[in-house]
């Protein structure tokens, strides 16, 4: 397939602590959060990615009891041609022991200012000494997505972040392209994430397993559908 590379530079908007951008403050039994990136474990891993330059930030309210819920926008619709969207969660996560844990929940994309459906996805997986693994069911107006993720935040060599994420897609139509139709497609993304001198630093490639005129039916959510590396740089204002 063919390879694409290019540099992207996004610059935040703001954060208590540089490598989170999350301000965190207790309320009573509650855990409330707000952030330019979302601050839920496995809700972090699958919120759709926000456009390059656009606006965006949530909120996250825990209780001690593992119930959670909040509010992330990947896109604020500020920025010409972006539109805002609306990722709303809940879920509950409980530790088995120190070690291992559990999480459960579920996401509704919404898109406010668009006439278009609203999206559902729900998901559950495993921390394991500090790393995540889990799975995601979603349901998009025009497919099916099936989610395999997996965080090693629990071991990171020389201070580096390993994340990745495969994703399959069945399209409710066939997509007529060349030489046939395509019901479904896949892809799929890696990232290595370092903070250096008050930076935080991602490395990302991504790829489908569609190519030259085949792109026409994709719509994942990567970037693009050919290869792509990407480096983001994201510093606090604050």
């Amino acid at each position: 397939m063919r390879l694409s590379s290019c540099l992207l530079l996004v610059s935040l908007l703001s954060a208590a602590t540089a490598h989170a951008q999350v301000f965190q403050r207790e309320l009573g039994d509650f855990d409330l959060k707000l952030g330019t990136t979302p601050s839920r474990s496995m809700a972090q891993g699958l919120v759709k990615p926000a456009a390059v330059g656009s606006f965006h930030g949530g909120l996250d309210l825990s209780h001690d009891s593992g119930v959670y819920f909040g509010q992330y926008a990947p896109s604020m619709g500020i920025t010409p041609g972006k539109n805002l969207e609306i990722d709303s969660y809940v879920g509950f996560k409980q530790p088995f022991d120190q070690t291992l844990g559990y999480e459960v929940g579920m996401i509704h994309y919404s898109y406010p200012r668009v006439d278009t459906l609203d999206s559902q996805e729900v998901f559950g997986g495993l921390t394991l000494l500090g790393s995540r693994f889990g799975v995601a069911l979603s349901n998009d107006p025009d497919k099916q997505n099936n989610t395999l993720f997996a965080d090693l935040g629990g071991n990171q060599p020389f201070g580096i972040g390993v994340s990745m994420k495969y994703t399959t897609h069945q399209l409710n139509t066939p997509a007529a392209v060349d030489g046939g139709y395509i019901s479904s497609f896949t892809d799929w993304s890696v990232k290595l994430s370092r903070p250096f001198m008050g930076v935080d630093l991602d490395l990302i490639y991504s790829n489908s397993s569609l190519s030259g005129s085949d792109c026409s039916a994709y719509s994942g959510h990567n970037s693009q559908c050919d290869g792509l590396v990407t480096l983001k740089a994201a510093h606090a204002f604050y």
